[in-house]
C-alpha cells in the first residue's frame, strides 16, 4: 500500500474549513502565548510552534482534522529541558533546547517510517493516566510562581515547592487578582458558548483590557513586544558533553508527542468517521516539530480541543488546518505588537486551567474502585512524573503492569492446561475419545494446552508434567494453540525428550504450520515417528491404544 505525501485537503466543505480554521486559531493564539511564556522560550516561540506544527502537520500529516501545536504535556516537557540545558550552558542553552525539538521530530519521522505508529499508543491506560496527571500537577506547580506576581523560581517542580512559603508571603494582589480573573472566567464560562467564543480569547482579551484601563498605574508584568516578521532559522546546536541527554530528552518528546498526537487522531477518528494511518501521522507531526525546532519554536503535537472545536465547527479535511496556520502567521507577521500589554499574570491563568484539564479527574475518581493494584501504579507513576522524570515513570509503569498482566493471564491459562488420563465430564471429550481413553486405562497422558503459550507457562508445564510419570505413552494436543513461545516450547522440548529416552511414544495432535516449524527448528519432530504427528486427537488415542495392545501381545507367554 503506498503512502501519499500530502493530507486530505479538498476545496468542496469551504466554507467548514474556513471557519473550522478561523475557530483552532482563535483557541490557538491564547494557548501558544501562555505555553510560550510558561516554558521559559518566550511568547514568540510559542507563536512559532503553533504555525509551523500546524501548518506542516496539516500538509504532511494523515488525519484531516487534527489541529497541532503546542500541547501543555510537550510544554512541560521541554520547559525542563530549556531550564535543564540554560543551568548547563547559559550561552548556548536555549539553542540545544530547539536543537532537541529537531531530533524529536526526527525521531517521530523514524517510528513513522519504521511503522511504529500503531505501537506507541500500545501503553496501558493506568500508566497513560498517571503521567497525563502527573504532567497536569507539574503545570500547576509551576504557575504557583506566576499565579502569584513573581518569576517562576529555579529549579523545576521542587525550587517551586521550596520557595512556596516565600512566593506567598511576597504576594502580588494586582496580579494574582487578573490571574483569578482570567482562571475563574475560563471555568464559568458557559459550555454551550465555547463554539461561539472560547473562553481562553475572552480572559486574555478582557484581561488586557482591564490591567490597561484600571490598573494602569500599577506596576503589571507584560509580555512586551514581539518582533514582527519571519522567524530566524536556529542552526542545530550541541555539546558533546550534554549529546547523550539531549538524545534523551529528544526521545522523550518524541515519544510523549506521538503519544499525544495520536490519541488525539484516534478522537477526530470517532467523530468523522474516517480512519487515518497512524505512521504516516507521526511523519507529518515529526516534519512539523523539526521545522519548529529549526526555526526556534515550541514542539506540538495534535491538540484535543482546538480539534474538537475545529470538527463542531464544520473542519472537515486539512484545509482547516491550513486556514489555521495562515491565520497565526499574519499574526506573527504584522500583529505581534498587539500582544505587547498582555499581563503575564493572565497568562498564568489559562496556562493553571489547562494544568487542571489535563489531570485525568474521571479515573483518578475511580482507579481505586475499578482496581486496587491498577490505582497503584497509577499513583506511582504520578509521584515518578512530577518528582523524578516522565521516561523513568513510564517505564516502571510499563514493566509492572506488563508484568502484573502476564502474571494473571499465566495464572488464567495454566489454570487451562490439563492432564486427562481418564474420561471425565469436565474434559469435553467426545464420546469416542472417551471410550479410547477408557480403553487405554490409565496408561495413555494426554496433555491439552490452550491459547498462545507464553513464557509463564513453561514453569507450568514443567510442573504438571513433572507428578504424572506412570504413563506409558504421552499425546500433547495441540488444537488450540495458536502460537508458541520459546520458553514453553523449551518445556515441551524437556517434556517430549523425557518420554521419548524412557522409551514412551510421543503423539503430536492438532498442531498447526507455525508449532511443526517452531517444534522442527528445536530439532524435537524429526524425534517423533512421522506417523505419530496426526491431525486429531481422535487419531492420537487410537494410535496409542494400538501400540499399548502391541505391546501386550509382545509380553503375553506364548
Amino acid at each position: 500500500m503506498t503512502m501519499r505525501v500530502f493530507n486530505e485537503i479538498r476545496f468542496d466543505n469551504l466554507r467548514g474549513d474556513l471557519f473550522g480554521g478561523l475557530t483552532a486559531a482563535i483557541i490557538a493564539l491564547p494557548m501558544a502565548l501562555a505555553f510560550g511564556v510558561a516554558s521559559g522560550a518566550g511568547p514568540a516561540a510559542g507563536l512559532y510552534g503553533a504555525v509551523l506544527v500546524g501548518l506542516f502537520a496539516a500538509l504532511f500529516g494523515a488525519t484531516p482534522t487534527l489541529i497541532s501545536e503546542p500541547t501543555g504535556p510537550m510544554t512541560v516537557i521541554m520547559t525542563a529541558v530549556i531550564a535543564n540545558l540554560i543551568a548547563l550552558n547559559p550561552e548556548q542553552g536555549l539553542a540545544m533546547a530547539f536543537t532537541v525539538v529537531m531530533m524529536a521530530g526526527l525521531f517521530q519521522v523514524l517510528f513513522g517510517i519504521l511503522r511504529l505508529g500503531h505501537y506507541v499508543t500500545m501503553m496501558p491506560y493506568t500508566v497513560v493516566s498517571g503521567f497525563m496527571t502527573g504532567i497536569g500537577l507539574i503545570l500547576i506547580i509551576l504557575q504557583l510562581g506566576p499565579f502569584l506576581g513573581h518569576a517562576p523560581p529555579p529549579g523545576g517542580v521542587l525550587g517551586t515547592l521550596e520557595n512556596l512559603p516565600s512566593l506567598v508571603s511576597g504576594i502580588k494582589p494586582t496580579e494574582t487578582a487578573l490571574a483569578i480573573f482570567s482562571f475563574g472566567l475560563i471555568v464559568l464560562f458557559p459550555g454551550r458558548l465555547v463554539r461561539f467564543m472560547p473562553p481562553q480569547l475572552l480572559a486574555l482579551v478582557l484581561g488586557t483590557v482591564l490591567s490597561v484601563i484600571f490598573l494602569s498605574g500599577d506596576e503589571i508584568r507584560r509580555i512586551g513586544e514581539i518582533p514582527t516578521g519571519l522567524p530566524e532559522i536556529q542552526m542545530p546546536t550541541f555539546s558533546a558533553q550534554q549529546w547523550s541527554m539531549m538524545l534523551i530528552d529528544a526521545l522523550v518528546l518524541a515519544l510523549l508527542g506521538s503519544i499525544d498526537a495520536l490519541l488525539t487522531s484516534v478522537i477526530a477518528e470517532n467523530m468523522t468517521r474516517k480512519e487515518s494511518d497512524a505512521n504516516k501521522e507521526l511523519i507529518g507531526q515529526g516534519v512539523g516539530n523539526f521545522a519548529s525546532g529549526l526555526f526556534g519554536g515550541l514542539p506540538g503535537a495534535g491538540a484535543t480541543m482546538g480539534t474538537v472545536l475545529n470538527i463542531k465547527t464544520g473542519g472537515r479535511t486539512a484545509l482547516s488546518g491550513l486556514v489555521r496556520a495562515g491565520i497565526l502567521l499574519t499574526v506573527v507577521l504584522w500583529a505581534a505588537e498587539l500582544t505587547a500589554q498582555i499581563p503575564l499574570a493572565v497568562l498564568s491563568g489559562i496556562a493553571l486551567k489547562v494544568g487542571f484539564d489535563i489531570i485525568d479527574w474521571s479515573f483518578l475518581r475511580r482507579a481505586h474502585v475499578v482496581s486496587r493494584r491498577a490505582a497503584w501504579i497509577m499513583y506511582g507513576v504520578i509521584v515518578l512524573t512530577v518528582f523524578v522524570d516522565l521516561i523513568t515513570a513510564v517505564a516502571i509503569g510499563v514493566f509492572i503492569a506488563n508484568f502484573l498482566t502476564i502474571e494473571r493471564m499465566t495464572k488464567i491459562q495454566g489454570e487451562s492446561v490439563k492432564t486427562i488420563d481418564r474420561p471425565d465430564p469436565s474434559n469435553k471429550l467426545n464420546r469416542d475419545e472417551c471410550m479410547l481413553l477408557q480403553r487405554a486405562q490409565g496408561k495413555v497422558l494426554v496433555f491439552v494446552l490452550h491459547g498462545p503459550l507464553m513464557f509463564g507457562l513453561a514453569k507450568v508445564i514443567s510442573r504438571r508434567y513433572a507428578v504424572l510419570d506412570s504413563h506409558e505413552a504421552l499425546i500433547i494436543d495441540f488444537h488450540e494453540v495458536p502460537v508458541l513461545g520459546v520458553s514453553s516450547s523449551l518445556a515441551l522440548e524437556d517434556m517430549i525428550l523425557s518420554d521419548l529416552k524412557a522409551g514412551r511414544p510421543v503423539y503430536i495432535a492438532g498442531a498447526s504450520e507455525q508449532i511443526k516449524e517452531r517444534l522442527g527448528k528445536l530439532g524435537v519432530l524429526e524425534r517423533i515417528q512421522p506417523e505419530h504427528v496426526v491431525n486429531t486427537l481422535e487419531a492420537a488415542l487410537r494410535d496409542a491404544n494400538r501400540y499399548l495392545e502391541e505391546k501386550r501381545v509382545a509380553k503375553a507367554p506364548e
